[in-house]
Protein backbone atom coordinates (compact mmCIF):
# COMPACT_ATOMS: atom_id res chain seq x y z
CA UNK A 1 0.00 0.00 0.00
CA UNK A 2 1.43 3.37 -0.94
CA UNK A 3 -0.05 6.18 0.73
CA UNK A 4 -0.13 9.96 -0.48
CA UNK A 5 0.08 12.13 2.39
CA UNK A 6 -2.38 15.22 2.31
CA UNK A 7 -2.29 16.66 5.59
CA UNK A 8 -2.34 17.03 9.34
CA UNK A 9 -4.24 19.16 11.42
CA UNK A 10 -2.54 22.67 11.44
CA UNK A 11 -3.23 23.01 15.32
CA UNK A 12 -2.19 19.19 16.17
CA UNK A 13 0.01 20.65 19.22
CA UNK A 14 -0.48 17.49 21.59
CA UNK A 15 -4.09 16.87 21.23
CA UNK A 16 -3.60 14.51 18.64
CA UNK A 17 -2.97 14.34 15.12
CA UNK A 18 -6.06 14.14 12.63
CA UNK A 19 -4.15 13.43 9.07
CA UNK A 20 -5.73 12.28 5.71
CA UNK A 21 -4.39 10.44 3.28
CA UNK A 22 -5.18 8.93 -0.55
CA UNK A 23 -4.82 5.10 -0.92
CA UNK A 24 -4.53 5.00 -5.25
CA UNK A 25 -4.35 1.50 -4.62
CA UNK A 26 -7.44 0.65 -3.04
CA UNK A 27 -9.32 3.92 -4.49
CA UNK A 28 -9.75 5.21 -0.41
CA UNK A 29 -9.31 8.26 1.09
CA UNK A 30 -7.57 7.34 4.92
CA UNK A 31 -8.55 9.68 7.66
CA UNK A 32 -7.49 9.43 10.89
CA UNK A 33 -9.28 11.16 13.70
CA UNK A 34 -10.22 11.99 17.35
CA UNK A 35 -12.52 9.32 18.87
CA UNK A 36 -16.19 10.26 19.48
CA UNK A 37 -17.23 10.43 22.72
CA UNK A 38 -20.30 8.30 23.67
CA UNK A 39 -23.20 10.39 23.03
CA UNK A 40 -21.77 11.25 19.57
CA UNK A 41 -21.06 7.50 18.96
CA UNK A 42 -25.01 6.91 20.24
CA UNK A 43 -26.08 9.41 18.10
CA UNK A 44 -24.81 7.98 15.07
CA UNK A 45 -25.38 4.51 15.70
CA UNK A 46 -28.88 5.14 15.90
CA UNK A 47 -28.98 6.93 12.23
CA UNK A 48 -31.36 5.19 10.23
CA UNK A 49 -31.81 6.13 6.17
CA UNK A 50 -32.65 4.27 3.20
CA UNK A 51 -29.94 1.92 2.53
CA UNK A 52 -28.14 2.61 5.97
CA UNK A 53 -29.62 0.32 8.99
CA UNK A 54 -29.16 1.40 12.59
CA UNK A 55 -25.46 0.99 14.06
CA UNK A 56 -22.06 0.78 13.68
CA UNK A 57 -20.69 -2.22 12.31
CA UNK A 58 -17.91 -3.99 14.01
CA UNK A 59 -15.55 -3.40 11.19
CA UNK A 60 -16.26 0.38 10.73
CA UNK A 61 -15.52 3.48 13.31
CA UNK A 62 -16.51 6.98 13.80
CA UNK A 63 -14.36 9.30 13.89
CA UNK A 64 -14.24 13.34 14.48
CA UNK A 65 -11.68 15.62 12.37
CA UNK A 66 -11.72 19.77 12.97
CA UNK A 67 -13.43 21.82 10.04
CA UNK A 68 -10.55 23.58 9.97
CA UNK A 69 -9.36 20.41 7.71
CA UNK A 70 -12.09 20.94 5.24
CA UNK A 71 -9.62 22.18 2.53
CA UNK A 72 -7.68 18.91 3.20
CA UNK A 73 -10.42 16.71 2.32
CA UNK A 74 -10.94 18.80 -0.93
CA UNK A 75 -7.16 18.28 -1.76
CA UNK A 76 -7.52 14.87 -0.94
CA UNK A 77 -11.36 14.36 -3.14
CA UNK A 78 -9.25 16.26 -6.36
CA UNK A 79 -6.42 14.13 -5.52
CA UNK A 80 -8.64 10.84 -5.90
CA UNK A 81 -10.54 12.16 -8.71
CA UNK A 82 -7.66 13.34 -10.95
CA UNK A 83 -6.55 9.96 -10.54
CA UNK A 84 -9.52 8.36 -11.44
CA UNK A 85 -9.97 6.83 -8.28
Amino acid sequence: MVLRFIGIDPDTGQQGSPTIWVDAEKRELVLQGWRPGKELEAECAAFEAPGHAAGIPAHEAVIRIPARMVPMLREACDVAERAGL
